[in-house]
């Protein structure tokens, strides 16, 4: 069995603990993590039209790239020391959600930490992205909580009759 754990940066040691108590032994387990372009590209954006397209090498997207490479190899070594078994490290650049996806292809499990507002239970507790993967998943999502769950306290009330 295949499971992906998606490394994202404010929740990847939570994903790495959920794969350690969730997945068989057996398991190839393959820790990803998905650069995405909306940063680059801005800063790429920027440079060429307030700065002309003269000296690419100053241009500014291309560090950030490389920035969000070292960084992507830094956090999915320190994910692969946490998880202290053998492990496949996978690095992608591209739109964050669909990258998930598409590395899930074929696998029999998926895990991923809420990324939203954390202070209650509820979908807001998904990003955009997270919500556009685990809705688009093809393999079973073990969605988890990066910390404590909050309390059932804090689902809002249901609405007063004749709303909806």
């Amino acid at each position: 069995m295949k499971v992906i754990a998606w490394i994202a940066e404010d929740t990847w040691p939570a994903c790495v603990d959920a794969v350690r108590d969730h997945a068989p032994r057996s398991a190839e387990v393959v820790l990803l993590h998905v650069s995405g372009t909306d940063a680059p590209a801005a800063a790429h954006g920027a440079y060429a039209g307030l700065l002309g397209r003269g000296h690419p090498e100053r241009d500014p997207g291309m560090r950030i790239e490389e920035l969000a490479a070292a960084s992507a190899v830094q956090i999915l070594q320190a994910a692969a020391a946490r998880l202290g078994m053998p492990c496949t490290q996978l690095q992608r650049t591209g739109r964050i959600e669909r990258e998930v996806v598409a590395a899930a292809a074929g696998a029999g499990l998926l895990v991923v930490a809420r990324d939203g507002d954390r202070s209650r239970l509820g979908p807001k507790s998904l990003s955009p992205v997270s919500r556009f993967i685990v809705d688009h998943a093809p393999c079973p999502v073990l969605l988890i909580w990066p910390e404590p769950a909050p309390p059932t306290a804090s689902i809002p009330p249901p609405p007063r009759p004749g709303r909806h």
